[in-house]
């Protein structure tokens, strides 16, 4: 099969590091014909715009709608942002139309990459999937209510046009029968591990940047993702560190990642005056990313109860139990389905920070425990391996297609 999947969002970017581009790689290491047509976050300063990367075709056609220059992540004024996503979706659909593709997966419901979906798929007759792994109208950043009200439509009618419709979570299935997309055309396709940039590393490595970062002797508490307050709130976290500090002097928070609320972050941790016991390590090469997992105790997904958490299923869960680390997280949609039996990670309150800091706490006062959740972590993730999720999305792209085995 020729596949082609549309994204708004670069490879960098967690949705594509971390779900698209491993989907397309297993896809191409089972043998079929994979493109990726896609935005970039600094497109004008891009070296290579067209590749070859594991067997997949990456053609980086224009400028992301966000930029992202080191640390931080930029927001386009709305004259800007007019003329970005009237040239991207452009750009986008031209590739689309190029692109030989017997199935377009539209990675997120967006405009940009929706438009292109659905010109190409019209006028060349090709199947239609789109992947909603997030309530977007819940989660995204949106200055204005015009905005918010284009994507929300996007998302509600685009599913609607598609052959099938991947999702990762029970919250977004529900919205999406709402919206009336039929239950049998609605695929569950969880988050997962890409085995290669997760393989075990060399312990010398580890322990090189440990001492790089100085975390000799350290119980080290750590938020590894994108630093943005409108997904993420980190500074639940925070809180909860300041508590575990005042009754766990070798306690460490490393916070891994960049993003736009990088610097309201630390001024919080200057507020409390911890600046000594949090590191920021800012954006990192995906492929050291293992190496910081292993230097862990254990990784924190804070959350509140709100659409955000509920339609998200956090990559970071099964990042840990590919790395043999203990997670802590809240009690809000699936988390509960995939951690609770066995047990396999830690539930709190959502939006409470001393129930966080009780829970880290636990972790670093009883060892068997740790080494439960561990355990049970990485018997789990065998399943979540993304060369074994993509025979799912495979058998569906050949129903669609009419091809029999």
């Amino acid at each position: 099969m020729k596949i082609l999947f549309l994204l708004t969002q670069d490879l960098q970017s967690p949705g594509g590091l971390g779900r698209y581009f491993p989907m397309a790689r297993a896809l191409a290491e089972l043998g079929h014909q994979v493109s990726i047509s896609a935005l970039h976050a600094d497109f004008s300063h891009l070296s290579e715009q067209q590749f070859i990367q594991n067997g997949v075709k990456v053609n980086y056609v224009a400028q992301m709608h966000v930029s992202k220059s080191g640390n931080y992540k930029f927001y386009f004024n709305t004259f800007q942002l007019v003329s970005i996503v009237a040239n991207a979706t452009i750009k986008l659909t031209r590739s689309a139309l190029d692109t030989p593709a017997d199935i377009i997966h539209i990675g997120k419901p967006h405009p940009m990459n929706g438009i292109a979906g659905l010109v190409a798929g019209k006028l060349l007759e090709r199947k239609l999937f789109v992947d909603c792994d997030d309530y977007e109208a819940g989660s995204g950043r949106f200055p204005s209510a015009w905005q918010r009200l284009i994507v929300s439509n996007f998302e509600k009618r685009l599913p609607l046009s598609a052959s099938m419709v991947t999702t990762n979570t029970q919250f977004m299935r529900n919205k999406l029968t709402s919206w009336g997309v039929p239950s049998a055309n609605i695929l569950d396709l969880p988050n997962g591990i890409d085995r290669l940039r997760f393989a075990k590393p060399d312990p010398d490595e580890v322990e090189s940047l440990r001492t790089e970062l100085g975390l000799e002797g350290k119980k080290v508490v750590a938020f590894i993702g994108s630093l943005s307050l409108t997904s993420h709130p980190i500074n639940l976290l925070i809180d909860a560190f300041a508590q575990i500090k005042s009754t766990t002097p070798s306690a460490h928070l490393l916070i891994v990642g960049g993003g736009d609320s990088l610097s309201e972050l630390q001024a919080q941790v200057q507020q409390l005056a911890l600046n000594k016991h949090v590191t920021f390590t800012g954006r990192i090469p995906p492929d050291r990313l293992v190496l910081y997992y292993h230097l862990c105790h254990v990784t924190v997904d804070p959350v509140y109860y709100n659409e955000a958490a509920l339609g998200r299923l956090p990559m970071k869960l099964f990042e840990s139990w590919a790395c043999g680390v203990p997670f802590v997280t809240a009690d809000v949609g699936d988390r509960r389905r995939y951690l609770e039996n066995p047990l396999a990670g830690l539930l709190v309150q959502p939006g409470d920070p001393a129930a966080l800091a009780e829970a880290i706490l636990r972790i670093f006062s009883d060892p068997g425990l740790g080494e439960s959740i561990s355990r049970n972590g990485t018997l789990l993730v065998e399943d979540y391996y993304w060369d074994r999720l993509v025979r799912r999305l495979e058998t569906q792209y050949k129903r669609v297609l009419g091809i029999m085995d």
